[in-house]
């Protein structure tokens, strides 16, 4: 079941276009296969903030017996990963260093996970007065999911790398054999199963929970698209709320603020003032008097294919190569 489509931007550069196609791909094939799935719930762009810290999953997959996060990146070339694990990506005749899309999903899940255990009991309840099993001893798995096109190297990478890695045809192939679901009937049976599961009511709840969450940087700029809303045999009806509003606040106030912001002749950090010209956005310095751009390098993946928003008094950077957001001020 598809709870969260994935959020279009208005992308300009050719990276961040393939980018956005590849995530669409991956979201085609899961749509395909699990959308009259009710056990197996599936949020496309899914975006939230926790303890002062922002994340960003491409794809998560919610299911009986935990989750799976799932990493999209277009890769038209040859990819190797050495030993080591650092990866390196063609184009053209030439190679280019790229960052490790395995560790930045796993600092993603750590935080997914840090925030579900957090909120344990208000997700899941108690049973007859007794907590119910948290998150922490259910099924954790992440993979990497490429564009179908790219030249993959297995040889060299190492096979714990290797088995993440898969091309975006052979996606829905590589999770139920991640996932190995089972009839309810043949779970209730096959006792050599020690996997604690969710039941339907504990999956809704734990959808709920995250679609609450979501927040859409777009919101901030532009009008707010609302989350489907699940159709299923189960009284859900609260499942994706329309939170439009808060959404809203919520999108302006828990982007993460980039500390980087400071006048560049002086190093002022606080006194100044928003102003926009010529070249765009900047602060005026009320030390100095000397002006700085609010533009400025990604302090994710280093790009200069920023660009800076406003809204009201809010004041948003936005690489468009790695489609991250950053509130200025």
């Amino acid at each position: 079941m598809i709870l969260k489509t994935k959020s279009l931007q208005n992308t300009q550069t050719p990276q961040a276009i393939a980018g956005q196609k590849q995530e669409q791909d991956v979201a085609f094939y899961l749509r395909r296969a699990f959308k009259d799935h009710p056990e197996v719930l599936v949020i496309n762009d899914f975006r939230f903030t926790f303890n002062d810290e922002t994340a960003q999953i491409d794809h998560l997959v919610i299911y009986t017996y935990g989750f799976v996060l799932i990493e999209s990146k277009s890769i038209k070339g040859h990819v190797e990963i050495n030993q080591q694990g650092e990866w390196t990506r063609s184009h053209g005749s030439k190679w280019f260093g790229m960052p490790s899309p395995i560790k930045q999903v796993e600092l993603q899940q750590a935080l997914l996970k840090e925030m579900l255990k957090q909120h344990r009991s208000e997700i899941l309840g108690k049973l007859l007065g007794i907590r119910q099993q948290g998150f922490g001893m259910r099924c954790w798995d992440h993979v990497c999911a490429v564009s179908s096109d790219a030249v993959i190297n297995r040889e060299t990478m190492p096979a714990a790398v290797s088995e993440l890695l898969v091309k975006t045809e052979f996606l829905v192939e590589k999770l139920e054999k991640v996932m190995n679901l089972k009839s309810k009937f043949l779970r209730l049976i096959n006792v050599s199963d020690t996997r604690p599961d969710f039941n339907q009511e504990e999956l809704n709840s734990i959808a709920k929970f995250l679609i609450d969450r979501h927040i859409d940087p777009s919101q901030a700029t532009t009008e707010i698209t609302s989350v489907q809303t699940p159709q299923v045999k189960e009284p859900v009806a609260s499942f994706a709320v329309n939170k439009v509003a808060e959404a809203k606040n919520l999108a302006i106030a828990q982007l993460t603020t980039n500390s980087m912001l400071r006048c560049k002749h002086c190093g002022e950090s606080t006194n100044y003032t928003p102003m926009y010209g010529k070249f765009g956005y900047y602060i005026k310095c009320n030390q100095c008097t000397k002006n700085t751009p609010m533009k400025q390098t990604c302090p994710q993946c280093k790009s200069t294919q920023t660009k800076i928003t406003k809204a009201k008094e809010t004041y948003t950077l936005h690489c468009n190569d790695c489609d991250n957001y950053y509130r200025v001020i």
